[in-house]
């Protein structure tokens, strides 16, 4: 079935991060009507109707025609599908522009990530950012994971070469998991980024106090619906997904890397 394929294929994340364990799917999410009064596109309600079979309560972040004809294009379950008008064929793979020379099925994503990442405001982040940013990535990252301590380590070196870092908490073991906890209690301390980086080094944090309200729980859900599978995830300012753990140079290389990809599509 489409759910096992997805799952499949999104647990074979081939950057250098912590994988996520199987089967931890998560409370799914409904799947997302049309816009009230909006007249359905042909094609629209077959796909919708396929999808909800195959991919029950998962919500379809976005539905639009396809770049070739007989097709639409779906977010949906973290990734991009392209699910014929009849609802009958789904192609799960890059789609490229080969006269444009671009990965189609990329930039659809990356444009999704970066309206589901502003939901996440400043204040329910935790930031490690020079006086001057240069660069601004989001991180979604574990405790417990080997990468995102590594990841961590660096954190002077990225912050000297004007990359600021934007933590969210993806604990991969799911709620109620020490690691869970361990974020909230990274959260509910008196210095959080402190406790980042004592947690990061091995110390086991006080659970937090009653009644602390963390916003563990939204970013998880958050980061599985932009495709987070392995942690650390990061992401640029564009929405693209640009590590996985990479060292202070390689991740600036990736930053340059991205916003010059950014320019010369915003040429065309």
């Amino acid at each position: 079935m489409l759910r096992s394929l997805v799952l499949a294929l999104s647990l074979g994340l081939s950057l250098a991060a912590c994988a996520q364990p199987a089967g931890n799917a998560g409370t799914p999410a409904a799947t997302a009507p049309a816009a009230p009064g909006a007249p359905a596109r042909p094609g629209e309600e077959a796909v919708r109707a396929a999808l909800a079979g195959v991919l029950p309560g998962n919500e379809i972040r976005r539905l639009r025609p396809a770049p070739f004809v007989g097709f639409q294009e779906v977010v949906i379950a973290g990734r991009v599908l392209y699910v014929s008008d009849d609802g009958r064929y789904a192609i799960d793979g890059a789609l490229i522009d080969l006269a444009g020379r671009r990965n189609l099925t990329e930039s659809a994503m990356d444009e999704v990530r970066v309206q589901e990442l502003k939901r996440i405001p400043a204040g329910k982040r935790i930031v490690f950012a020079p006086r001057e940013p240069k660069y601004t990535v989001t991180v979604f990252t574990d405790i417990d994971c080997g990468y995102c301590r590594m990841f961590h380590q660096h954190m002077a070196e990225y912050n000297a070469l004007g990359i600021a870092v934007e933590y969210l908490f993806f604990p991969r073991a799911g709620q109620g998991s020490a690691p869970w906890q361990q974020a909230e209690a990274v959260w509910c301390s008196k210095d959080p980024r402190q406790a980042m980086t004592e947690a990061k080094g091995g110390k086991t944090l006080p659970a937090p106090p009653a009644g602390c309200r963390s916003p563990v729980a939204e970013e998880y859900a958050l980061g599985r619906e932009v495709g987070v599978n392995a942690t650390p995830a990061v992401f640029a300012p564009s929405g693209a997904q640009i590590g996985g753990y990479l060292e202070p140079q390689r991740l600036l290389q990736a930053l340059e890397q991205d916003a010059r990809r950014q320019a010369q599509a915003a040429q065309r």
